[in-house]
């Protein structure tokens, strides 16, 4: 699919992620760990009753220049297993304060590189969670790993573990970008790793990719796409490089390789998109792709999608986001809390047996409402005003009131070709998707007062 220039021109304009709301930029200091623990013993009473348990683990070997991420640059294992300890302490402060029948859904290893710990480092945590809590049948237990710390052993006790989706961060296949952004080669091809994930038949694989780094091309990035289609991966993700040295100076170093133009970065992101819907894959919001028979396209097509902040998940593994570790996000029905953000005030904070909330966000009964509307919007690409109504118990009149509901504007995106609606609801076009968030913000009532600062919308 070609976007048209115009569009783009028109709606790259700075706009949330949201990938929560309000957006993370709103967190602040003066909401403190007394207000998370109050936060977890309401969340209790609250819906999703499901648990979803986050476990960041920091660590890298190296810094990949084009990283993000919050990551700690180590191999001292004396300071891995101090925070492990830490994080051990973490889940047994939070576990009294939950309901006992609340169950597990969701279990998500990230980082940094969650394998860059020894296997039975992860298998000790695995247990002290098998041991403390209730799980639902058929719960997602995921993990990131670097193929570059992989081996065929590690992977199988990763299986052995409980780990039913193994992602593995390639990046791109091709070693010239790999260097030139200080990303460790695998010495086992991740090919490998795919078919024995697959021959297992207990875990399902994920794939992860990144356009937008130096020395790769249209040409050559459409070569890795089309490689690892050959792999059928179960899910595949493909991101857009942010670029942002302001926030993370390592990144300045990929200015002297040259960065990719936005034109070019545009046309990768247009052929991933043809390649992947060709090899019979569902876009799952912009930049996710899976198996139509994926338990993500089903929710896509049932309209039940959901999203936090690691990822999308169907309405069954959702649950309210317990996180553990620096910087870690919980994300709870009425607020949100975010852990220290250096390994050695977290370690300090939890040997006090305090916990680590650096800063965090009250949500109200407001802004649940448009947090509603635009998840909706996010994840399934449509709103029904009646169904929205009936879950957040108010009228009609009175959800598109607290949203600013504008019919105006709504047909100024209908004029474009981005989407379609009546009286009862909206429904977004293929073309509407590459402008998803800019929809999604036109329904933030709140948007246009915060003085908060966004990236472009593309």
């Amino acid at each position: 699919m070609n976007i048209p220039e115009h569009l783009i021109e028109k709606y790259n304009v700075p706009v949330p992620r949201y990938t929560s709301y309000p957006p993370a930029n709103f967190f602040s200091i003066d909401y403190t760990g007394k207000d998370y623990r109050e936060a977890v013993v309401l969340s209790n009473e609250d819906e999703p009753q499901n648990i979803s348990i986050y476990l960041h683990i920091p660590f890298c070997a190296q810094l990949c220049h084009y990283c993000g991420c919050n990551t700690h640059i180590t191999r001292n294992e004396q300071i891995k297993a101090e925070y492990l300890e830490a994080l051990k302490s973490e889940i047994l402060m939070l576990k009294p304060l939950l309901n006992g029948n609340r169950r597990v859904s969701q279990v998500h290893w990230g980082g940094g590189t969650p394998n860059s710990l020894r296997i039975d480092q992860i298998e000790d945590i695995m247990e002290l969670i098998y041991k403390h809590f209730q799980f639902i049948d058929q719960p997602e237990i995921a993990i990131e790993c670097n193929p570059a710390h992989l081996d065929h052993g590690y992977t199988e006790r990763l299986i052995a573990a409980g780990f039913n989706r193994i992602s593995l961060g390639i990046q791109d296949f091709s070693e010239k970008v790999l260097n030139g952004v200080n990303r460790e080669i695998p010495a086992i091809p991740a090919a490998d790793f795919v078919r024995q994930i697959q021959a297992s038949g207990k875990a399902k694989v994920n794939l992860d990719f990144i356009y937008g780094l130096p020395h790769q091309t249209i040409s050559s990035f459409s070569e890795t796409m089309e490689r690892a289609i050959q792999l059928q991966p179960d899910r595949l993700v493909t991101f857009s490089y942010a670029h942002v040295p302001n926030i993370k100076k390592s990144q300045k170093i990929l200015e002297k390789a040259g960065l990719v133009p936005p034109a070019e970065k545009l046309r990768m992101f247009e052929n991933t998109y043809e390649l992947m819907k060709s090899a019979g894959y569902v876009p799952i919001g912009l930049d996710h792709f899976a198996k139509a028979d994926d338990e993500l396209a089903v929710a896509l097509k049932n309209r039940s999608l959901h999203r936090n902040f690691q990822g999308y998940c169907t309405r069954e593994t959702t649950g309210q986001v317990y996180a553990f570790g620096t910087t870690g996000i919980s994300q709870l029905e009425n607020g949100y809390a975010q852990n220290a953000k250096t390994v050695s005030r977290y370690i300090e904070l939890i040997n006090k047996g305090e916990f680590t909330t650096e800063k965090g966000y009250a949500v109200t009964a407001g802004q649940k409402i448009i947090r509603h509307v635009i998840n909706e919007m996010m994840c399934n690409q449509y709103i029904s005003w009646p169904a929205a109504a009936e879950k957040m118990n108010i009228s009609e009149e009175q959800l598109k009131q607290v949203i600013s509901y504008d019919e105006s504007v709504l047909e100024a995106f209908k004029s474009d070709n981005l989407l379609n609606f009546d009286r009862d609801q909206v429904i977004v076009t293929e073309l509407g998707r590459f402008f998803i968030r800019n929809i999604a913000a036109s329904f933030d009532a709140g948007l246009n007062k915060t003085g908060k600062t966004f990236s472009k919308a593309l």
